[in-house]
């Protein structure tokens, strides 16, 4: 947001006249909060549809969201009797409750098509997969997060998915803001996700994306300062520091490589090697993989959201995150692995 500009919440809040609306008539919290939401939010949902349609298989889109102020009983009102509520809190950068709240019918619309069934049932596979699913979304927005705000401990537990009545829904106490999203999965029929952030788990993140990522910090500098004898020497100018400090001056100390150097460097640049991005690994029985079929959830050794492995040739040289490139996916570098950590990998 800018010192001036009016973002669309406020705007809304000015016409009905009060704070922005919640669903359900609930009013409550900070729409300051609210409206710096919206806006890192709404930077997400292209990248955020292009995942959802490529798990699964659809030509899905997401938008919005309408982020607003509530409370429990206001936000109960709105949802229907039955909903799958997928708990995902934040467990480092932004510690705290947040979770996802579907209906019955988007739960399983979204199950069927990731799992190419129709009449699926919300059994415990179902649920499994509407947690792989907010595993991405809430994937997406840590990366957006990290480089918004600049902090890079942001992570979240695994998601868990189950289908309860609306009462049962966990919630967090007092007001708090509501992202409602418009999900449209490609069949024409309208659904809604609802994603409910805790009071104070918005509020740390309103204050971070506002305050932007943190500066770099600047080097000491190597300009020793210059302390002044009192006038008149005696005491005064022998206990006094030395004067007429001259700044130290460092030749740069950065390799030049040798012409030789070059030039055998310049006998390989055309050679091609294998790049692969490994999202992470795991084991399983050899029954296990020969019961394999369509729609079959292989999990593994990693948490959404941690960084992935850059590999040449099968050797780790440098860690990343995954972006969406206009409908493909690529990795932003994010660490390289140092010469000493490439060497014992070799050895």
């Amino acid at each position: 947001m800018s010192d001036s500009a009016l973002s669309q919440a406020e705007i809304d809040a000015l016409l009905s006249g009060g704070d922005s609306a919640s669903p359900g008539g609930g009013n409550g919290g900070d729409t300051g909060d609210a409206a710096a939401l919206q806006g890192y939010l709404a930077g997400t949902v292209g990248a955020q549809s292009a995942n959802l349609s490529t798990m699964t298989g659809a030509t899905v889109t997401l938008s919005g969201p309408q982020v607003s102020n509530s409370n429990r009983d206001a936000l109960v009102a709105t949802l229907p009797d039955m909903v799958t509520a997928v708990k995902a809190d934040f467990s480092a950068g932004f510690p705290g409750e947040h979770s996802f709240l579907l209906s019955e019918d988007t739960a399983k619309a979204i199950a069927a098509l990731m799992n190419k069934e129709e009449n699926i049932q919300l059994d415990e596979m179902a649920m499994s997969v509407i947690g792989e699913m907010a595993g991405t979304i809430v994937g997406t927005q840590i990366t957006a997060l990290t480089a918004k705000t600049g902090n890079k401990s942001i992570a979240n537990g695994s998601p868990e998915a189950a289908n309860v009545p609306k009462a049962a829904a966990a919630l967090p106490a007092g007001d708090f803001p509501v992202a409602e999203y418009q999900l449209d999965l490609g069949d024409g029929t309208p659904h809604q996700i609802w994603e409910v952030y805790g009071p104070s788990v918005a509020a740390e993140i309103a204050r971070a994306l506002n305050a932007g990522p943190a500066p770099a910090a600047s080097k000491p500098s190597a300009v020793a300062s210059a302390q002044a004898a009192p006038a008149g020497g005696g005491i005064g100018g022998i206990m006094g520091g030395p004067t007429n400090v001259q700044s130290v001056m460092y030749p740069t100390l950065t390799s030049q490589p040798t012409a030789q150097e070059a030039g055998n460097i310049g006998l390989i640049m055309d050679v091609y090697m294998e790049m692969t991005v490994e999202l992470g690994r795991t084991k399983k029985l050899i029954k296990e993989i020969l019961g394999m079929g369509e729609g079959t959830i292989i999990e593994l050794d990693k948490l959404a959201g941690e960084p992935v492995d850059i590999l040449v040739n099968h050797k780790l040289i440098a860690k990343g995150e995954v972006v969406v490139i206009d409908e493909n996916f690529g990795v932003r570098v994010t660490e390289i692995v140092s010469p000493m950590e490439r060497m014992s990998d070799l050895s």
